[in-house]
């Protein structure tokens, strides 16, 4: 056996993306509107139908804007959708997302 030593290198290269604040949090989603955005991958349609009914009877006045409203954001044009969300949650008057991704 010999007593060489070898330098050992870290596999992942350095981190890109710089860490970002996170965005405030609702006081109540009472009369809000929150839009569902799905992957159209794993049963995000019943998911958000059952958290639908749970928020509605829990918080007054809650909206919801519809996954379809969105488009794919995980199909052929998912750049297009997930580039134009922004705006179009602005458009649709959004005040929370919550995000459906199948696995």
């Amino acid at each position: 056996m010999t007593d060489r030593q070898y330098a050992a290198l870290w596999p992942r290269g350095p981190r890109q993306a710089k860490v970002k604040p996170l965005a405030k949090r609702l006081d109540t989603l009472e009369g809000k509107t929150i839009a569902w955005v799905w992957d159209y991958v794993f049963r995000g349609n019943e998911v958000f139908e059952q958290l639908e009914k749970s928020l509605a009877a829990k918080y007054p006045g809650v909206k919801f804007l519809h996954w379809d409203l969105f488009g794919n954001t995980h199909g052929s044009d998912e750049r297009n959708v997930v580039a134009n969300l922004p705006q179009k949650l602005r458009e649709l008057g959004a005040d929370a997302v919550v995000s459906g991704m199948g696995c």
